[in-house]
């Protein structure tokens, strides 16, 4: 490995440090998007259980906000306790925004290092380029820097496009996975505002 990373030269630091990042922000997404942590089974249940038996209390609304996204949302109905339909809603919608921007955390740096990275590896092959032409002189061409060159233009290129498309590829599954835990949450903070409001019984 260390022998092909010095065939490639320098340019392939920058597509190195592009796939330590973009690695970084994939497992730390993985972990941090678990639907259990996002959306706990059970919460709304138990939100509504609690909220009839005690209504709505301050230190209730502070669990609910510290649990999870999902008890962000309902902390921020419930909040307006009293108020009308549109209000709570509006409340939620509001704070559903906050909870969005927080699930997008790291991926617009990802969608950026899947853009970036074929340009780094192009880069690297101008450089590569720009070598095989300094290896031509009027004595003859250096073989060895003819090859370094050929080695610097194809390495990165190939690098680069190893980084850009898992890169791309686990953009698109965080977004779409995202957008899927965001209409659940949706879902289940429309359900507690019905009930709340007694448009609808149950759990």
């Amino acid at each position: 490995m260390w022998s092909i990373i010095e065939a490639a030269g320098w340019p392939i630091w920058t597509i190195i440090l592009a796939s330590v990042v973009a690695s970084t922000i994939v497992l730390e997404r993985f972990y941090s998007l678990r639907a259990a942590l996002i959306i706990p089974p059970n919460l709304l249940s138990q939100t509504l259980q609690e909220y009839r038996r005690a209504a709505v209390s301050q230190s209730m609304l502070a669990e609910l906000r510290d649990h999870s996204p999902l008890g962000r949302l309902f902390a921020a109905g419930l909040r307006q306790f009293g108020s009308s339909r549109e209000v709570m809603k509006e409340a939620i919608e509001d704070e559903g925004r906050v909870v969005a921007h927080l699930l997008e955390r790291y991926l617009t740096m990802l969608g950026t290092i899947a853009a970036m990275a074929p340009l780094l590896g192009l880069l690297g092959t101008v450089i590569g380029m720009i070598e095989i032409f300094g290896s031509q002189a009027p004595g003859g061409t250096d073989p060895r820097a003819l090859a370094h060159g050929i080695s610097v233009a194809l390495y990165n290129t190939a690098f680069g496009l190893i980084v850009a498309i898992p890169s791309m590829f686990f953009y698109r599954h965080f977004r779409a996975k995202i957008d899927g835990l965001l209409v659940e949450m949706e879902a289940q903070a429309v359900h507690l505002l019905e009930a709340v409001h007694g448009e609808r019984r149950g759990d």
